[in-house]
């Protein structure tokens, strides 16, 4: 299949084979997102109407403070708390009915202005890799051979699949996206049981070998893989 602007990007976080590729992909386009909202965006109206609306999640909140533009992050969230101040803790509109705060507040907790960016860029990455295993011998390959699928991207990746496959196309993508989460699985739980096996008396001071990073590392490894984020605590 030739290259083309659609492939590229796609080729690019496959490539290393390093983790799981859909974080990667989403990574890519998050840091695109954080740094586009941060500068020149953050002032033009249109998207300023649309983080008052949004808001950010946790995860969000973090990425744009990694940005080290705080300026910028402050005049966002300047307006942003004007917005809730005025639209839920001080409207006083005869249509604002009793428990419409608590309503408000609880939509407000599961919007975010980035995840509904990124959420749209993977979703149309996705396409193009479904695309480039129907049709491209090497990338079948190439995707064959990564490291793992995370928990929260292979049922991304899953609940894709009627709809972007055919049926014939379907059986070899969903078997070679299981023998990724299940040989990965396999031996991360085995990483993560001599881990806990090295606090045995037994096992005194064998953690600590060299060749025995994988086990050090388990946890946060087993984490990222559960959740898809890599671990703030190190």
């Amino acid at each position: 299949m030739r290259e083309s602007i659609l492939t590229i990007p796609i080729n690019e976080v496959f490539e290393p084979r390093e983790g799981c590729p859909i974080c990667a992909m989403r990574n890519t386009v998050e840091q695109h997102i954080s740094e586009y909202i941060m500068g020149a965006a953050m002032m033009e109206p249109d998207v300023r109407m649309e983080t008052n609306r949004l808001g950010f999640c946790h995860t969000h909140f973090n990425s744009l403070l990694r940005q080290n533009n705080r300026l910028s992050l402050g005049l966002m969230l300047n307006t942003y708390l004007g917005t809730l101040r005025g639209e839920i803790f001080e409207n006083k509109s005869i249509f604002f009915t009793k428990g419409a705060k608590a309503k408000k507040c609880s939509e407000i907790e599961n919007t975010c202005f980035v995840c509904s960016k990124v959420d749209w860029g993977v979703e149309h990455m996705l396409d193009t890799v479904f695309t480039m295993f129907k049709e491209d011998g090497k990338f079948r390959n190439l995707y064959a051979s990564q490291k793992y699928i995370c928990i929260p991207h292979y049922n991304l990746i899953m609940s894709h699949v009627p709809s972007k496959l055919s049926k014939p196309d379907q059986k070899p993508f969903i078997e070679a996206t299981d023998k990724l989460v299940e040989n990965y699985i396999k031996e991360l739980n085995s990483d993560v049981n001599e881990f806990c096996n090295s606090f045995d008396y037994r096992n005194a001071g064998k953690l600590h070998s060299e060749d025995m990073e994988h086990v050090r590392s388990s946890i946060e490894r087993a984490i990222e893989f559960i959740t898809s984020r890599k671990p703030d605590v190190k």
